[in-house]
Formats: C-alpha cells, structure tokens, sequence
C-alpha cells in the first residue's frame, strides 16, 4: 500500500480531538467519514469546526468557497460498520481507556478492508496494547495529535512491537500530507515523548505544590515569566482537560505500578468534584470571571 492508495479517511470519534483531525484532513482534500454514537454527537463536532474556520474566513485565511468545500468533504455516519467498509486509513479518538479502544479496533479489524490502516490518537496508550485485538498487528500505529488538532502542528507517530515498518512511513507520510509534521517513536513507552517532558514539569509542580512551597498560581506565573512557556503547568492541564491527565496517570500507573505515576491530590480533588477545566467552566481556575481566578482545594 502507498500514500496514493489511501482515498477515504475515517475517523472514530467526534469529540474535540476526532473533529478537529477529520476537519484537517479535509482542508488538505480528503474525503473524510466522522463515525460517533450519536448525530448529535456528529452535530456538534462539525459546529465547532465550522466556528473554527469562521474564524479564519473573517481573517481572510481563507475563502467561504474554500471552507464550504472542506466541510463538504466529511460525511457524518453513526454507523460504524458502514463508514468502515469504505475506510484506507482509520483514525480512532474515542475515551482514553484501554477496553473501549481494544473493542473499537477488534470492530475495524472485522468491517475495515485487508488493507486499511488502523491507528490511535490515544496520548498514552500503547498501540502494542490495542493491536492484539486485531489479526493486523502490522498495520496498527499511534498517531498522537496534539490539542487543538487544527491548529498544533506535531503528530507523535509511534511503533509498536509488531508495526511494520511500511505502516510507520506510511502514517509519517499522510501526516505532512494533511499539513502536520510528524516525530517518529521506534520505541513505544508511555507517555511518548511530549507528554513524558510535560509530566516531568507537571510532577516537579505538583510536588511544590503539595510541600507549601508555593500557590498553584505563582508556579504558573514562574513557569510563565521565567521560562517564557505561554501556560503555567495549571492552566495547561485546565485547557487540556483535568479528567484527561487524571485517567493518563492512572493509565501509567497500571502499567509502571510506580506510584509517582498515581494523581496528585489536587487534581484528584478537583475531578472527583467535576471540575474538569475550562470545558466544564471551573478546575484550578474559574473560568466565569475575567481574568479567570484560583480556585481552591
């Protein structure tokens, strides 16, 4: 199979992540399928893509022709068997838990042609954990994206133990294809390695944090002002989404049994309660004022 082969991409999932990568793909001139459980749930994703590309039509980055055309690229179908049987090349960004993942590819392998390719944007599931649900080990890959997919430009693309080296190019290939730049992992570990050198800086905050040394907030504003990051470690996990880093780290500790790896209390509290960051309003900061203001524990 090569780069021209792939003619239809479907992706699973139609949240943030998964409607984002399907609008991407279409802007570059595929013909994508965006699969959810719901029309709703498809509904709303391509609302939120079409406020992004508002955005740059209002610009002038683009053209309402050229954003009409996109979005006319990508087919709603909330069935998965159906959008499936048409898929090269399948993008799957559902819930990060290992189970849904291993059911959704087992789904694939089952309905997707012999030849498609079938990756994951899991941030810190190992595609070498997923694959074993399917007879086409081969052809599985992680390809991470990064928040907001249309406007961050890296892709993580990681091997696995039984990844071929023909689906590794061929992932790297479709990834500037669509106008991202892609790091190769031949070495699949979790966390990969962004989220590896965050998690360093989040967990040396996080221990600052619990020993008194300092507010949530002025870590932020060290972070922020002493080392020109353009987020604090707690608002990057805010924009983020608090749930996510709270079940990654759970995800990590059921493979590593460190427990460095398990939540730090603080962001254990706050997901327990349900402030899961600016998409719920409220997390280590509230959204309602302007600028937003620390919470507390």
């Amino acid at each position: 199979m090569s780069i021209d082969d792939i003619k239809c991409i479907l992706v699973v999932g139609a949240g943030q992540m998964g409607a984002q990568i399907a609008m991407q793909a279409a802007l570059h001139g595929y013909p994508v399928i965006l699969n959810d459980l719901s029309p709703d749930i498809l509904a709303k994703g391509m609302n939120g893509n079409r406020a992004q590309l508002d955005k740059r039509v209002a610009k002038g980055q683009m053209t309402q022709a050229q954003m009409d055309e996109a979005v006319g690229r990508i087919t709603l179908e909330p069935d998965l068997e159906k959008g499936a049987r048409r898929a090269d090349f399948v993008i799957e960004a559902i819930v990060e838990r290992l189970e849904p993942k291993r059911e959704c590819f087992a789904r694939l392998d089952a309905f997707c042609p012999a030849q498609a390719i079938l990756v994951s944007n899991s941030s810190t599931l190992m595609i070498s954990q997923i694959a074993t649900a399917t007879k086409r080990a081969a052809q599985c890959a992680n390809m991470h994206w990064f928040y907001p997919p249309l406007v961050m430009r890296l892709v993580e693309v990681v091997k696995g133990k039984e990844t071929s080296e023909e689906t590794v190019g061929l992932v790297a290939a479709l990834t500037k294809k669509i106008g991202r730049e892609p790091v190769i992992l031949r070495k699949e570990l979790p966390g990969f390695l962004v989220n590896r050198v965050l998690r360093a800086l989040a967990g040396e905050a996080y221990d600052l944090l619990e020993q008194g040394v300092a507010s949530f907030a002025d870590i932020d504003k060290a972070v922020e002002l002493g080392l020109n990051h353009p987020m604090g470690p707690f608002k990057l996990a805010d924009f983020s989404g608090l749930d996510i880093g709270y079940h990654a780290r759970l995800e990590a500790y059921a493979v590593t049994r460190d427990p460095k790896d398990l939540p730090p209390v603080a962001l254990e509290k706050r997901v327990k309660r349900g402030d899961l960051g600016r998409k719920t309003g409220k997390g280590f900061y509230d959204y309602s004022t302007v600028p937003p203001t620390p919470t507390q524990d």
